[in-house]
């Protein structure tokens, strides 16, 4: 190569270097994100252990090789328990995590994204939102807010809740104040109960005060750990309203849009894993909760009577066609899931209904 090749051939690799840099900047670009949470600091499940905003964060910022870090505030340590939704669609931070059902008063079709009265379990809450459009319609419903979200955890199936006093029928409910969010609340609300909301570090105090008569919360392990068992000793464990709790990640679309694929794609596999990861460790210890109270702490457990879940399936049918008409994009989740939930009955009835019946013994 003579002395005019090669100044040409260097020239090419400068300017090839050159136009390759940007990019190679642009790939590593760090971030440092705050995520609020709807939950105190320390809480398990939601904010501390496996699955939790922590794991979930710390997750986020060990597959990013530290690119995207994100620094987790409990309730009211940077924002109010119920204003992370607000804060998040101001720019305030860049993420939630929260209970999409908190956010009703904003738009009614958030709810089906968190849980609906008489719903569907965890398998079928995942099989709508992951493979059956549930994800697009969460985010073509936020899409307005400016915001972003997909689910990142899982209670199970949780409790009715506890109780001061017996529910024998429908009349006991009548005048009864209990702490209860979401769609289950207005049903309940229909049924003369008076509906608190309140923040589950407020629960406690207000049920061993008499402020409310009753209160739902989670389930054996997160409720023993509140001591709600030391206010009420009436636990109900149909489950009628949560059938499987949905943990919500909300994320500004503009810091979202801002993201390379890769770190957009490492966050959503974390929050998926947490989805999985949280579900499995409130099997366990939910399990275990249970037991203890029931035969160490002096927990009287049922169902609520037939004639009860009667009345609330008929007002809960009543609640969801009242939101379905007032609302278009109601109407076009609640079409979707239900249309969903059938199909996935139908397999359900063969499949884990017979293992319960059948295999389980």
């Amino acid at each position: 190569m003579n002395a005019v090749s090669r100044r040409s051939a260097l020239k090419a690799g400068l300017a090839g270097a050159a136009l390759a840099a940007p990019a190679v900047a642009s790939a590593q670009q760090s971030f440092n994100w705050k995520m609020t949470s709807a939950y105190p600091k320390g809480s398990p499940f939601y904010m501390d252990g496996p699955g939790s905003a922590t794991d979930l964060a710390k997750r986020i910022t060990d597959m990013s090789g530290g690119r995207l870090k994100i620094q987790v505030f409990g309730a009211g340590e940077l924002v109010p328990a119920f204003e992370g939704f607000d804060a998040v669609r101001a720019g305030t931070v860049e993420m939630n995590h929260a209970n999409s059902y908190f956010w009703t008063g904003k738009t009614a079709a958030a709810q089906y994204f968190t849980a609906v009265p008489f719903g569907m379990n965890f398998q079928g809450m995942n099989g709508w939102l992951y493979d059956g459009g549930g994800i697009d319609l969460w985010n073509e419903v936020y899409a307005p807010f400016g915001m972003v979200a997909m689910p990142c955890g899982n209670t199970g199936v949780q409790m009715t809740g506890w109780f001061k006093k017996e529910i024998n029928s429908v009349a006991d409910l009548k005048g009864l104040k209990m702490r209860i969010p979401g769609l289950a609340g207005k049903v309940y609300a229909s049924l003369g109960v008076d509906v608190k909301v309140l923040p589950g570090g407020e629960i406690f105090p207000a049920l061993e005060r008499g402020v409310i008569d009753a209160a739902e919360f989670v389930g054996p392990f997160q409720d023993r750990r509140l001591g709600l068992h030391k206010a009420a000793k009436f636990y109900y464990t149909t489950g009628w309203h949560e059938s499987a709790t949905v943990s919500e990640l909300l994320i500004n679309k503009a810091a979202w849009d801002k993201l390379p694929a890769d770190l957009k794609a490492i966050v959503s596999n974390a929050a998926a894993a947490c989805n999985v990861i949280s579900e499995a460790w409130c099997q366990k210890h939910n399990s275990e909760a249970m037991e203890d109270l029931i035969k160490n702490q002096g927990v009287m457990a049922k169902p609520l009577p037939d004639a009860v879940i009667k009345a609330l399936r008929t007002e809960t049918d009543k609640v969801l066609a009242e939101a379905v008409a007032k609302d278009p994009m109601t109407r076009k989740v609640h079409e979707s899931y239900m249309a969903f939930k059938a199909k996935f009955d139908r397999w359900s009835e063969v499949s884990e209904e017979a293992y319960h019946l059948k295999v389980r013994g």
